[in-house]
């Protein structure tokens, strides 16, 4: 079973979503996509395996996407393609591919409706949410440490 992240480390919602993969037994392909970006054939299959419309799966927060104007609908999507291409940090994070579903895990959570196993244990968020308990079952949303 293969488990691919789209990962950048310097995220906390990605560092979640790679833990909680690991917390399920699995050690996931890891791309850091900022460093080693995915092909135009590769990121068009991603964005049609999510489901989502182009634009949300680009990050604005941090990007030149303000900068450059994508909310123009001048843009087509395979401009806005040509674009997360030229510029990485444009794709939103972390994208996650299991043998179940391909996600953006935003939030981190959303990564659990797409792993095969199980968690292993009890996982907390790094702002202190705890998001599995201890028998791996989800926590109750906003129920503090496990």
């Amino acid at each position: 079973m293969t488990i691919t992240i789209y990962h950048n480390p310097a995220c906390g919602t990605s560092r979640n979503v790679l833990a909680m993969i690991r917390n399920s037994g699995v050690e996931p392909v890891v791309i850091e996509y900022l460093k080693t970006p995915p092909d135009r054939e590769r990121l068009t299959a991603l964005i049609a395996a999510i489901g989502l419309p182009v634009r949300e799966i680009m990050r604005r927060k941090g990007t030149p996407y303000d900068d450059l104007g994508l909310d123009d609908p001048k843009f087509s999507d395979d401009d806005l393609i040509g674009l997360m291409l030229e510029h990485p940090i444009l794709l939103n994070r972390p994208i996650v591919e299991t043998p179940i579903a391909t996600r953006l895990c935003r939030p981190s959570e959303t990564v659990l409706d797409i792993l095969p196993d199980a968690q292993k244990g009890a996982f907390t968020k790094e702002d202190g949410e705890a998001v599995v308990d201890a028998a791996g079952n989800r926590a109750a949303p906003n129920s503090g440490a496990a």
